[in-house]
């Protein structure tokens, strides 16, 4: 399995559209509880794409918006053409927070015209959408998790990364410890281990980990190990058993890395969750 597929198994991430067809008046994400990412697809028509303090965006050819993270925007029909969309919700197990969707910027913007294969993806959805054929909402769901995979090769290939893990996984030699990492995310990694892996000395390694990924190894690794304990607690696993699984020695070790990155304990944040799940 490539570092790619084997992230994007580790982070669990989910999409399903949640609108399809013309936008009428102004259509809000503002909700911080939906804690979820967005894809916009435009079909035909011009939309205006509104963030709190920026500038409006005006697009007026099929385009794909890409919000890996929640970000509170507004989209509204333009005024000359009527906007016809597909809306995408994308949710990730470990929750927004996290490696892979804090190395992308905030929005992304990807007209069709620029990649065939993101076009490709996009026309398919828009038949599948805008049609009444058997079994359509499970194509659809695919074709969205096509969408996603695309699009992050398209950020890598483009170098559209904030750092972080997607600027490591284009590094010759961090690759292949990122990869190692994400294999094997409960082993007691040493610097030294983890330098050897890189094929760097220590204090090389240490320097162009954080230059590169932002953050110094220890840090990255304590925060890797959080969002698969988030992962866990989100399904209802017991708070020993998931600090084991993500290589602490009990709960208290993992509360004290828990309470570091998330400002609760684990308990804490997964009644919090849950309860925000039951709700929904």
């Amino acid at each position: 399995m490539d570092q790619l597929s084997r992230i994007l198994n580790q982070y669990s991430i989910t999409t399903g559209i949640f609108y399809s067809g013309r936008l009428c008046g102004l259509s809000s994400f503002d909700k911080p509880e939906e804690q979820a990412g967005h894809i916009h697809l435009l079909r035909q028509g011009s939309l205006v794409i509104q963030e709190a303090g920026k500038k409006e965006v005006t697009l007026s050819e099929p385009t794909l918006v890409f919000y890996p993270r929640p970000v509170a925007h507004f989209l509204k029909p333009g005024l000359t053409d009527m906007a016809e969309v597909v809306c995408i919700e994308v949710h990730y197990g470990t929750g927004p927070d996290n490696p892979l969707a804090n190395s992308l910027p905030s929005v992304i913007y990807l007209p069709f015209s620029q990649n065939s294969r993101i076009q490709n993806a996009s026309e398919w959805l828009f038949e599948e959408a805008f049609s009444k054929a058997l079994a359509r909402q499970l194509v659809m769901n695919r074709i969205c998790e096509l969408l996603t995979i695309q699009l992050l090769r398209h950020a890598l290939s483009s170098g559209q990364v904030n750092g972080g893990l997607l600027a490591g996984l284009t590094h010759p030699k961090l690759s292949k410890l990122l990869d190692a990492i994400h294999h094997e995310p409960a082993k007691q990694w040493s610097l030294k281990e983890m330098a050897q892996v890189a094929n760097m000395s220590r204090a090389r390694f240490a320097l162009q980990f954080r230059a590169t990924v932002g953050q110094t190894p220890g840090d990255f690794l304590t925060g890797l190990r959080v969002n698969l304990a988030q992962k866990y607690l989100r399904q209802e696993k017991p708070v020993g058993w998931t600090a084991n699984e993500v290589g602490y020695d009990n709960a208290s070790g993992l509360a004290r890395a828990f309470r570091s990155k998330t400002g609760q304990s684990p308990k804490e944040w997964q009644k919090n969750v849950l309860a925000d799940l039951a709700d929904q």
